[in-house]
Order: structure tokens, then C-alpha cells, then sequence
């Protein structure tokens, strides 16, 4: 697939972005495009790529990017804040609409994870956007995090981020710790062993967040702003025995967004064992998220 670097500004940091095409030479375009949006210590080179590497032989063009503080973006390591990504997300947005080769009435993001909170909240307030995917996602981030520990887990954790809290007064820092302090990959055996087998190749992967990214993560509720999704497209993708974000996300996604919606639970699934480009599953979801995609961009065009 035909790659050209992309790079914009999000609150003045310039991030890392990449744009990749259909191979047809231009025939196809303007493009609908796809903005994919990455998740908890997410990088463009991991589900982003890996979106882009499925979507770009059906014709769309996806705009892959680090976030803020991550891969060769700029901003500050260590910081991973939900509600600031929804900027980036947005900064994305911009620059995309104005690109020759886009189609700006055909815009749609695709978030995973965290990722998928991050679109959710972004799309709800940027009528630009005409659908969206939300993969395996978090819509509240208390209640997500906190069923991943276990009752002792959860009570350090908070009490280590109040005691952070009171620290970032005084001193304006915050203590790095291990991301896995926060996210509780140990739980799910299927996603932790993804991490090792598949996520810690990509640089930079598994480094250190500190504990205002947490204090913020159990402020991130999306899901409030579901209800403002009127006029897109909503496409709900989630593994059924996911552990590390459970499909009650999904349900509670779904019952609250406003609009057009579409739910699809993959039976017997979890997080991330089947992310790999040949996986009976990941093309399965591609198959779906291209139905999708196309119906909506059909709808809207109609309208």
C-alpha cells in the first residue's frame, strides 16, 4: 500500500502520522478515509497499520498516528491522558478533511481499546464525522479499570493515586509506574500473552505512564456523550469473554449512543488473541467494518 508521511498539530505538538492509500494509482480517489485511533499504549505501528493494511485494498484510505507523548510524536513521556487524545483525534480529523486525495464528506474513525472511548467522545462533539467504529473499547474508565483488579489491587491503585494527587500540588510531578500498575494485563492470560508475543516488538511499547494518566483514566466517561451520536453511524465491536475490558462496554455503548447503531459481539473471543492479519476473526471484522463503512458512507451521501 502506498504510504506518504502526514504529520499535523494537536495543542501545538507536532505529531507522527502516516496516510495510506489505495494501490490503484489515484483512480479511486478523493477517498473516504479512515482515522484509526490506537489504544492503551498504543503506537501507529501496531492496530493502526494493522487496520490500514486490511482496509486499503477496499478502497479507503487510513490515517495511522501516534498520540501525543508516543512513537515520534512530541509532548510529554509518561503522560497518556484519554481526554487529551480526543484533541489529537480531532487535530486528525483536521487534517485529513483538507488533504486533495480525501473525500472530506467521508470521514470515519475507528478507535481501539481506549482508543474506542477516544472516537467516541471525539465524534460526539465533530459533525464532520460521518460513522464510527468502536473496537473492543472503554467507555467508562472507572468502571472498566476497576474490574480489572482484584479488590486489593484496586484500593493501591487508588490509593496511590490520591496520594499523587496531593504530590502534583506541592511539586508538579507525578510518579511514573509500570502502565501494567493501571491496566491489569495479568488478568486476561490470552491479551498478556499477545503483549509478549506481538506488542513489545513495536518500540517504545510497555514504557512507564505516571499516575495523573490514571487519576485521569477513572475521569473518562464517553459514554456520557453517546447520546449526542444522533446523525452518525455506530458500529459496536467486542469479544464476547474479552477480560481485559469487558462486553458489558459494549452493551452499555450501544444502549446509550443516540443514532443509527450496530452491534457485533464475537462469540467465544477475548481482547487481542486474534489481531493478526490472517486470523479467521480479524477478517471476519474487516468484513463487517467494510459493510459498514460502505452502508453509511451510502446513507449519508442519500441524505
Amino acid at each position: 500500500m502506498p504510504t506518504v508521511p502526514l504529520p499535523f498539530f494537536s495543542d501545538g505538538y507536532r505529531l507522527d502520522a502516516d496516510l495510506h492509500l489505495p494501490d490503484d494509482g489515484g483512480a479511486g480517489a478523493p477517498y473516504p478515509v479512515v482515522v484509526a485511533a490506537s489504544g492503551y499504549q498504543g503506537l501507529k505501528v501496531i492496530h493502526p497499520e494493522r487496520f490500514a493494511r486490511a482496509l486499503t485494498p477496499r478502497g479507503y484510505a487510513v490515517l495511522a498516528f501516534d498520540y501525543r507523548g508516543f512513537g515520534l510524536s512530541e509532548g510529554q513521556r509518561g503522560r497518556l491522558v484519554a481526554q487529551e487524545w480526543v484533541l489529537d483525534v480531532r487535530a486528525a480529523v483536521d487534517r485529513v478533511s483538507c488533504h486533495p486525495q480525501i473525500e472530506p464528506n467521508r470521514v470515519s474513525l475507528l478507535g481501539w481499546g481506549l482508543g474506542g472511548g477516544v472516537v467516541v467522545a471525539e465524534a460526539a462533539d465533530d459533525p464532520r464525522v460521518r460513522s464510527l467504529v468502536c473496537c473492543n473499547g472503554i467507555v467508562d474508565g472507572y468502571r472498566s479499570t476497576r474490574k480489572m483488579h482484584e479488590e486489593d489491587s484496586w484500593n493501591r491503585l487508588l490509593e496511590r493515586v490520591a496520594a499523587d494527587r496531593e504530590l502534583r500540588s506541592v511539586w508538579g510531578r507525578s510518579e511514573i509506574t509500570s502502565p501494567w500498575d493501571i491496566v491489569r494485563l495479568d488478568l486476561d492470560y490470552r491479551t498478556d500473552g499477545y503483549v509478549e508475543e506481538v506488542l513489545y516488538k513495536a518500540p517504545g511499547f510497555g514504557a512507564g505512564v505516571n499516575l495523573e494518566s490514571g487519576d485521569y483514566l477513572l475521569r473518562f466517561h464517553p459514554e456520557q456523550q453517546a447520546a449526542r451520536l444522533v446523525d452518525q453511524s455506530l458500529l459496536v465491536v467486542h469479544g464476547e469473554d474479552n477480560q481485559l475490558h469487558k462486553v458489558e462496554e459494549a452493551y452499555a455503548l450501544y444502549a446509550a449512543a443516540g443514532g443509527p447503531k450496530r452491534l457485533e459481539i464475537l462469540e467465544g473471543k477475548g481482547h487481542t488473541e486474534w489481531m493478526f492479519d490472517d486470523d479467521p476473526t480479524f477478517k471476519h471484522v474487516i468484513d463487517v467494518i467494510d459493510r459498514f463503512l460502505t452502508e453509511s458512507f451510502a446513507t449519508r451521501v442519500a441524505a
